[in-house]
């Protein structure tokens, strides 16, 4: 701080030199900075000389001076006992002018050295006679004027300056401004991406707060929007538009990334002058693309009125919500060569010595910028109202006088909310204005060429365009990069080796996409893609259907088992005391038709479409019924070999273990050990499992440990019951138990010991029709290898049928034999 004020001393006693300025004077003074030169060079140090006379920003200051003019002359007079003075100098677009220019408004107008570093440091500043000061147009000379103007608490109220650090009031406290800052402005040019559907773009910024804050804005609010890819950034040097060796250097760059690029629009966030180098370049290359183009440009009629520039392609741009200055244009045709001040004697000066002259007024009118005039406007009426408020000003007279201070007019300019010209403006806690910008395109095609407005964009986010020009800009499939911005369905976007360029690849088996930007997705498990991946099908649910024919053929043997099963139960019962019954085991061959009975039931819960409740019955139910029809048949077996035993011996103790009861029991008991704590534990459960187009609905085993177990007790009980009717063939059988049961273990083991490994390690759609058959079988196998040879001889064989024959065969097979016959 002493430093600077150091150097504002230094400034105002030491330098004579004068700073071109217009000075009118008033009860109260309002600043102004404008660079009407828009460039400086500087030969020696020290010196600077003003280049680069724009036609526009003289206008802007003229715009100050007509607004304060007709403040003081309104009849209704907002401000009817005060007079509005003004001091305007030409900044030249420099911060050494600019900060000389803020010193003299600083200064007091009657002690021309009173602004020098006080005696006490920490006394007060003196207060200055200007109260506010409306300008700077650049960011970086609104910077380096703040931080001066802050010492004071002066307000400034910039018309041109957008940068998002000027936004900042820790640093900036006095800053305000009527045109929206980069950060809103960043936003809306985001917004206009996401709206046209871009998916890569290029940013092009430069070395000053100004490119610099804007495109790190942009490059932050880009990459929120899904699908956008920022192929490069690139920020110019500050001096780029000097147009030497280094800056040519830097355009030929430029210019090839740009060649290069797959990008579809280039967004340049820099300065007019700027983009003047630029777009020479891109005229020589006769580059056709979509250019981005940021409020310090986009109504630059020098570059819309560049030669050949329709070779560049096409042109949108952002410029905050505008409208024509009431009177002005009438003002500079009719009255402004008539009224005189420096800066337009200067104007005519300079008119007079450039070779393209705009004398006439009917030619300077062309050159009224409504953007940056119509801010200039808003400024002046904005510090008008505010001046009402703080002087209690009524129709008749201002109550105050001109008797406030600087910090006052700075405090109640925040409460201010105001509509000039239909325009309602108000600032918020960072000085921000509450304009949006309007979104206009460059008509470059023919002699005349002109700026459209297509679309609004407000501080809210909400952005209001032409319906047409969005399904314009949206119809494209691939952009003239060879770059795919949609696809048919069935393909996505992928990255090739080229940044920010994608290309359609089919979607893989399995998955499916709608087209446009839509990603490949994975169908659902329950669901397969279509030949052309283009949607998901709902696979078919596969069972054992009813309609099947092979289901069909299963019903009908089924159907005929049990009914064969219960007609052998109603003969047997009939004939229950004739020999033979005895001879398959008694009352144990009614638990064997009973369990057979139950297998044949059983195969119903495989056909139709399973549930819950059919695989908790199905296998696990089947493979304890099959074990009480193994055990009954088992402990006939063991019966026979006991009855046939002449070892009188072991006859005590043999006669111990002539008990079917129990060996159905044990038998039935071990099985019962594995069945109970697998349908407890591991019960079995419908299961759905996705194939290639179908979805397979069966049963989950639950546990097959405890399955195979179950099935492989079954087979090691069929084994023994071949071992102990292979070893009875030898006995006198006169009914052929043995030789028949021998046959149906054989078919037994033959069906289910294949099956232990399918159900091991595969699933498949055969499996339940396997099963199902294989339990029919298995069930016919007993039914007509055991039991109906029987019902044969009860109905066919009577003669057989009764004890005289049974003795008669067992005496004839011994006496072949050579042996003693018992007939007890």
């Amino acid at each position: 701080m002493t430093l600077l004020l150091q150097l504002v001393c230094v400034l105002c006693v030491c330098s004579s030199e004068d700073v071109r300025h217009v000075y009118a004077p008033g009860d109260i003074i309002i600043g102004g900075l404008f660079p009407i030169h828009l460039q400086t060079n500087r030969s020696n140090p020290g010196s600077a000389v003003c280049t680069n006379y724009n036609r526009k920003i003289f206008l802007r200051s003229q715009v100050m001076i007509y607004a304060i003019n007709e403040i003081n002359q309104d009849p209704t007079k907002a401000l009817p006992n005060i007079t509005l003075g003004y001091d305007l100098y030409d900044t030249c677009g420099d911060v050494w002018f600019a900060t000389r220019a803020a010193l003299h408004l600083l200064k007091g107008q009657s002690e021309p050295q009173s602004y020098c570093l006080p005696a006490d440091i920490d006394s007060a500043l003196p207060e200055p006679q200007t109260k506010v000061v409306i300008g700077e147009m650049y960011s970086e000379v609104s910077i380096a004027v703040a931080r001066i103007l802050s010492l004071s608490s002066v307000t400034q109220i910039s018309y041109g300056s957008t940068s998002e650090l000027l936004s900042r009031k820790s640093k900036f406290p006095t800053f305000l401004r009527t045109v929206p800052s980069d950060t809103s402005q960043t936003k809306a040019i985001a917004e206009l991406v996401r709206q046209f559907d871009w998916r890569s773009v290029a940013i092009v910024g430069s070395d000053d707060e100004y490119g610099k804050y804007g495109s790190d804005c942009l490059v932050e609010n880009i990459n929120k929007i899904m699908n956008v890819c920022i192929d490069f950034v690139d920020i110019l040097p500050g001096n780029f538009a000097l147009n030497n060796s280094e800056t040519r250097t830097k355009l030929f760059e430029l210019m090839k990334k740009i060649e290069k690029s797959p990008a579809e629009a280039i967004i340049l966030f820099t300065k007019g002058a700027n983009v003047n180098f630029i777009m020479e370049g891109a005229i020589q290359s006769s580059f056709n693309r979509t250019w981005i183009a940021s409020d310090s440009w986009s109504t630059s009629t020098s570059i819309a009125s560049m030669p050949d520039i329709q070779r560049v392609g096409q042109v949108f741009g952002f410029i905050p919500n505008q409208k024509e200055i009431p009177g002005f244009r009438d003002y500079v045709i009719n009255e402004m060569f008539n009224t005189t001040n420096k800066f337009i004697q200067h104007y005519l000066l300079n008119e007079q010595q450039g070779s393209e002259t705009c004398l006439d007024p009917s030619c300077l009118v062309n050159y009224i910028d409504r953007a940056g005039s119509y801010y200039t406007y808003l400024a002046v009426n904005v510090v008008v109202e505010v001046l009402r408020h703080l002087l209690k000003c009524d129709s008749q007279k201002c109550e105050r006088g001109n008797n406030f201070n600087a910090s006052e007019f700075l405090t109640e300019i925040h409460s201010i909310n105001v509509t000039v010209n239909s325009t309602r403006i108000w600032f918020d806690a960072n000085g921000d204005p509450s304009i949006g910008y309007d979104i206009l395109q460059w008509n470059l095609a023919g002699p005349k060429h002109s700026k459209t407005n297509i679309g609004v964009y407000w501080p809210s986010g909400r952005m209001e365009l032409s319906g047409d020009l969005i399904r314009k800009m949206r119809n494209s499939n691939v952009t003239a990069f060879n770059c795919f911005k949609m696809c048919e369905p069935g393909y996505e976007l992928k990255q090739l080796k080229r940044r920010c360029c994608v290309e359609c690849a089919p979607c893989q088996k399995g998955e499916s996409s709608s087209g446009r930007d839509a990603a490949c997705q994975r169908c659902g498990d329950d669901q397969y893609s279509s030949l052309q991946r283009d949607k998901c099908l709902n696979k078919t649910i596969e069972f054992l259907d009813w309609r099947d024919p092979f289901v069909v053929i299963l019903t009908f043997f089924d159907s005929l088992g049990i009914i064969a099963t219960v007609l052998f139960a109603v003969l047997f019962t009939i004939h229950r005391r004739t020999p033979i019954i005895k001879a398959v085991g008694g009352y144990l061959c009614f638990l064997e038709l009973l369990s057979l009975l139950a297998c044949f039931c059983l195969v119903f819960t495989f056909t139709g479409r399973p549930t819950e409740a059919s695989c908790f019955i199905g296998l696990p139910v089947f493979c304890l019924a099959f074990t009480l029809c193994i055990s009954c048949i088992l402990a006939n077996l063991f019966q026979i070999m006991l009855g046939f035993n002449f070892d009188l011996s072991n006859g005590r103790w043999l006669q111990k273990l002539n008990c079917p009861v129990a060996v159905v029991a044990v038998i039935f008991g071990l099985q019962l050990t594995l069945f109970i704590p697998w349908l407890a534990l591991y019960r079995p459960h419908l299961k759905h499992t996705p194939e290639l187009n179908t979805t397979l609905l069966h049963c989950a085993k639950g546990s097959k440990v405890l399955f195979g177990a179950m099935l492989a007790y079954n087979a090691v009980l069929a084994f023994v019951c071949f071992l102990f009717a292979f070893k009875g063939k030898r006995l006198p059988d006169l009914y052929k138990n043995a030789s028949l049961i021998t046959l149906s273990m054989v078919l037994f083991l033959v069906l289910w010991i294949p099956l232990i490994p399918i159900y091991m390690f595969k699933i498949t759609k055969y499996t339940r029709k396997i099963e199902a058959a294989a339990i029919v079988i298995s069930s016919y196998s007993i039914l007509c290898c055991h039991l109906a040879p029987k019902c044969y001889i009860m109905l066919f064989k009577k003669e057989i049928n009764n004890e005289n024959a049974i003795t008669e065969h067992i005496r004839k097979h011994y006496e072949r034999k050579e042996m003693a016959v018992v007939t007890s």
